[in-house]
């Protein structure tokens, strides 16, 4: 008995540590471990890089913002021929021109807003804000492609484990049945055992052809997450390891504080109060200064002579009358607000439910490994005391074929507790905001 617990601790010690089977000697080398596809996917993907395109582009919008507080210099420069010229005829003295017939100008002209009562301070407000948004949306982008890669390769590591407990089952049902028809030439075993011996064959070549479709899919799904060939080949690892979380990082309340989806919806919420503040002083008044120097002829008496001339001066602008266009304008604002309030109540609702799923999923995936450990320890008890009775001649290939494939089929049910318990994890922390990437 002694002999039989110690192959019962090897087993589940092999299955902890991952799975392999000489099948898997024959194919790709594990290449890819969870964290490397991690890295590549957020380091590399499509949407990571617009979020951060997006946050140059936010940069440049507050810099534009702010020129409102630069002023502007344009230089002008115009020949104009003018006729009929305006003429005076004095007796004696010849006819005199009011403008010279080529008209000259060139001109260098400034503009500057010296104080415009908080537009421009509200407007680079604004884009501050827009800003911020974009930071916590790459963060966000990450947290949604952080989720699709667990999802994607745990469940590769399923699918490739399952396949190999699939190939180790049809070499032993394959071994059976080439005993059992040697028995059959014998006659010490029937056709009925030959029969049943093939129809379970069948049935796991049939299971194994659903899990290498399955694998295909996954397959392609993480090449297209990681940007290769959609037939790129890859092993992952099957490696677990058991991530926990602290007790004060599982909280409803830590996840409504750190979830960049309430995050966001802050952001949004205060953004329209900017934005209402923003158009609230678009009416406000505008005082400009404004000087223009260069040279133009046209001056008397020599009006063809080129001469500098300069301007300055002062202005205000006060609108007076809009068309109703701030009126409406800060109504929909009012809206906007009021609808970014509701969709930050929604989200935190959304955030309750998933935190308590996740929470839920991970008590109830730990009682599901505590029950399938004992499961296959039973199995494989059942299976030695199977393999003496059977060379006793106390029962059938069929029942050593039974309980076989209950060893099997335990050992399945086991990974796929355990990868579930992780991916639970994986997801509590997801949900409460924490980064696994």
């Amino acid at each position: 008995m002694n002999k039989e617990i110690v192959k019962i601790a090897f087993i589940l010690f092999a299955l902890s540590s991952g799975y392999s089977t000489p099948v898997a000697a024959q194919q790709p080398a594990d290449s890819l471990s969870f964290q490397q596809v991690m890295k590549q996917v957020i380091d590399n993907h499509p949407s990571v890089k617009e979020a951060q395109e997006a946050l140059n582009a936010a940069t440049s919008q507050i810099a534009l913002a702010k020129s409102a507080y630069l002023p502007t210099l344009d230089f002008n420069a115009s020949y104009t021929r003018l006729g009929p010229v305006a003429t005076i005829d004095f007796p004696g003295m010849g006819t005199f021109l009011f403008n010279p017939y080529n008209n000259y100008d060139a001109e260098i002209d400034v503009n500057q807003t010296i104080y415009d009562f908080g537009k421009t301070t509200s407007a680079v407000q604004v884009e501050k804000k827009k800003k911020e948004l974009n930071v916590i949306s790459i963060d966000k982008a990450k947290q949604s492609l952080s989720l699709l890669v667990t999802n994607n390769y745990y469940t590769l590591v399923y699918l490739q484990s399952a396949i190999d407990i699939k190939d180790e089952e049809l070499r032993n049902l394959q071994s059976h049945l080439e005993s059992t028809e040697k028995k059959n030439n014998t006659g010490s075993a029937t056709k009925y055992e030959i029969l049943t011996t093939q129809v379970k064959i069948s049935t796991i070549e049939s299971q194994k052809y659903d899990l290498e479709a399955a694998i295909r899919n996954q397959l392609s799904i993480l090449n297209t997450l990681l940007g290769l060939p959609e037939d790129t080949p890859h092993r992952v690892m099957n490696v677990l390891s058991m991530e926990t979380v602290a007790p004060e990082e599982t909280s409803v309340a830590y996840a409504i504080e750190h979830r960049e989806e309430m995050k966001l919806a802050r952001e949004q919420t205060e953004l329209e109060h900017l934005n209402y503040s923003a158009i609230k002083s678009a009416n406000n008044p505008e005082i400009n200064a404004f000087a223009s120097a260069g040279f133009k002829n046209g001056y008397a008496p020599d009006l063809n002579e080129l001469r500098g001339n300069y301007l300055v001066g002062i202005g205000v602008k006060v609108p007076l009358f809009d068309a109703k266009k701030t009126k409406n304008h800060l109504q929909i604002s009012k809206s906007n607000l009021i609808s970014s309030q509701l969709e930050t109540e929604v989200l935190r609702r959304k955030i309750v439910n998933e935190v308590v799923e996740s929470q839920s999923g991970i008590d109830a995936s730990k009682k599901k490994v505590a029950q399938f450990e004992l499961q296959l320890t039973h199995a494989l008890q059942a299976y030695e005391l199977a393999k003496i009775s059977y060379k006793s001649g106390v029962i059938t290939n069929l029942d050593l074929l039974d309980s076989e494939t209950a060893v099997a089929e335990s050992r399945l049910q086991l990974l796929k507790s355990r990868l579930d318990q992780q991916i639970c994890i994986l997801k509590l922390k997801i949900a409460t905001g924490n980064h696994i990437y």
